[in-house]
């Protein structure tokens, strides 16, 4: 079973602030520049710009930066880390119905009755 508990500390950290939790939910729609990332917060830019340095630390977002312009985008796969902590921590008698689901949805149903 791997480790990724340095990962999985470092985005769940990220994570834990409602700021930082907004902003991810934004980027899953789409890429967007700092100043739209900005627009629905209350607060200084360069608050902000801790929270993505924050998001970007934890490689759940990377940014790239064309003239004045930063854009920021979600990372492919930064959260997979905690899809793969969280999966090992499922109960076995969740993954044994999980196991049953799958077997009973390939199962014909006339087997069934």
């Amino acid at each position: 079973m791997p480790n990724y508990s340095d990962e999985v500390d470092s985005v769940i950290r990220a994570l834990a602030d409602p700021t930082r939790r907004a902003i991810v939910e934004r980027l899953s729609l789409s890429p967007a520049v700092v100043s739209e990332l900005a627009a629905p917060f209350s607060m200084a830019l360069p608050s902000l710009l801790q929270h993505l340095r924050v998001l970007e630390e934890a490689r759940v977002i990377t940014s790239s930066k064309q003239g004045r312009v930063r854009t920021v985008t979600l990372r492919p796969g930064g959260l997979h880390v905690l899809h793969l902590w969280l999966d090992q921590r499922r109960s076995p008698a969740e993954q044994r119905a999980d196991r049953l689901g799958g077997h009973l949805a390939r199962t014909p149903s006339t087997e069934l009755t």
